[in-house]
């Protein structure tokens, strides 16, 4: 966690004001020890054993996904509380995974396909309907790789390029009728805390705010709520973003996110969802046991 970030000292706020100690730190620059013996897991940071902390909150960035989810994992281990675990955030953050658990659970979405060879690029543009598309990158965040395609030639030429650097990606068709925009969910346990409507700057179809994009709060559907919720629980995160579009055939899922951030949102809704997240995890860190599931 990042001290000088919106969301980590919306975090700090939040806990203190309710009388809880709360510490941030750079999951980085954790070390650990793993044996056979029931006691034999440890975390340490700074030459601190880090036992006594009762529930941790990950945010986790994507560059350092592996090492932060080892981190995670090593908590849960020790029977610490992980307000969303190791899993269920490296689920989340492959978006072609996270998009194939949610097809079986029956979600609505974009029509999405992904090939390996470039010498398929004709048939990978015709699954998804042609031109124009969009391309995302697997690991992208923030809007950060993701590219429309207006032409079928566009189109070609952005996957060839991408496949030549041995970059894996997604292609999506795109959804006219959105206008740029889209739908922020925040889920926390069993509700949408907070939801706001992202619209696209002019010329951009990207409506994340990290690209410009200006959040506004927005009454959704009881559809649209239901959806979000369905997604957070078929992915198993206690706490998510939920990225809606609307479309002529009704709500589709764009992608679900492990660690959203909470300026947006906070600041668009006026909703204070930093105290939200500290109230279920007083209700339910208890409740923690362990999955079993590595």
């Amino acid at each position: 966690m990042n001290k000088n970030l919106y969301s980590s000292k919306r975090f700090l706020e939040a806990a203190k004001s309710r009388g809880h100690k709360i510490r941030p730190i750079d999951y980085s620059r954790c070390y650990m020890t793993i044996s056979g013996t029931d006691d034999g897991q440890k975390i340490f940071y700074k030459g601190s054993d880090l036992k006594d902390i009762d529930v941790i909150i990950p945010r986790i960035g994507a560059t350092h996904n592996l090492y932060g989810t080892s981190i995670v994992r090593q908590f849960e281990l020790m029977n610490k509380f992980a307000l969303n675990s190791s899993l269920a955030i490296k689920k989340a953050r492959d978006k072609l995974r996270s998009l194939q658990i949610l097809s079986k659970k029956g979600i609505p979405m974009p029509l999405t396909g992904i090939a390996d060879s470039t010498q398929d690029v004709d048939g990978l543009i015709n699954c998804v309907g042609g031109a124009p598309l969009v391309v995302k990158l697997l690991e992208g965040t923030q809007g950060l790789g993701v590219v429309l395609a207006e032409t079928r030639k566009a189109a070609a030429s952005v996957i060839e390029a991408l496949r030549g650097l041995d970059a894996y990606f997604i292609v999506q068709e795109f959804i006219h009728e959105a206008e740029g925009s889209d739908i922020r969910c925040f889920v926390v346990g069993d509700k949408v805390v907070a939801s706001m409507q992202r619209t696209a700057p002019p010329g951009e179809f990207r409506a994340n705010i990290h690209r410009g994009g200006k959040g506004s709060s927005v009454e959704i559907t009881d559809v649209e709520r239901a959806l979000a919720i369905k997604v957070s629980k078929a992915m198993r995160l206690n706490v998510a973003g939920v990225d809606i579009i609307r479309s002529s055939r009704g709500p589709l899922i764009l992608e679900v996110n492990s660690t959203p951030g909470l300026e947006g949102i906070e600041k668009a809704t006026k909703v204070d969802v930093a105290g939200h997240i500290i109230k279920f995890i007083e209700k339910n860190w208890r409740k923690n046991k362990m999955s079993g599931e590595f």
